[in-house]
């Protein structure tokens, strides 16, 4: 008989928390030694298929493709098949999507130091090394603990240390932040989970 080996099946190009990302499910039937390639290629070479280092013969069936990206600014696609023994299955395409203007933000990671008059907010970005020299930004929010009514603290900030002046305050205090990306249009992650602090308990 005429052994078919099936290709993958729902091939997505993805963005999430700043990575692009190829997943996809195994064909049906697929044996249990199946391992799969990945190959991409952009609109600025639209002859050439190129390899995924990283995603040859993998047992997995996602690929992290952000830093194989030669540019975040035009739109790639990418291929996979199914191999198994001498087997190959059809090659898969996704559709085409740009990191640019399409990546998906997670939200930053609120970094506090609490003095006695102060709080001072640094914020790190799950950011994939190949990617620091774009610009993000973040936007800090901070609120009595049980109060709807949220500061929205005036700037957007990089890397920079915000620091906020406790001296009226008293009580239970939450912040939480989220990425801001300004590429063709503004871009919002999701607020990160509030971080609270109590402030000038004189013991």
């Amino acid at each position: 008989g005429h052994v078919q080996l099936l290709p993958p099946q729902n091939v997505t190009l993805l963005s999430k928390d700043f990575e692009m990302i190829l997943t996809w499910a195994p064909g049906e039937g697929s044996p249990q030694d199946v391992t799969y390639t990945v190959m991409y290629k952009s609109e600025d070479h639209m002859d050439k298929w190129l390899e995924v280092p990283h995603c040859s013969n993998i047992p997995r069936t996602s690929c992290i493709l952000t830093c194989v990206l030669s540019n975040i600014y035009v739109k790639v696609r990418a291929r996979v098949r199914a191999v198994s023994g001498r087997l190959q299955s059809p090659w898969v395409k996704s559709r085409f999507k740009d990191y640019y203007s399409e990546v998906e933000l997670a939200p930053p990671v609120l970094i506090l130091n609490v003095t006695e008059n102060s709080i001072r907010v640094s914020a790190s970005f799950p950011l994939p090394t190949c990617m620091e020299k774009l610009i993000w930004k973040y936007e800090l929010n901070y609120w009595e603990a049980g109060s709807e009514d949220r500061k929205k603290y005036e700037d957007n900030f990089r890397r920079d240390t915000v620091t906020i002046d406790t001296t009226a305050l008293r009580g239970n205090y939450c912040l939480s932040a989220r990425s801001v990306y300004d590429s063709i249009s503004i871009k919002y992650s999701e607020f990160s989970q509030p971080v609270c602090v109590p402030l000038n308990h004189k013991g």
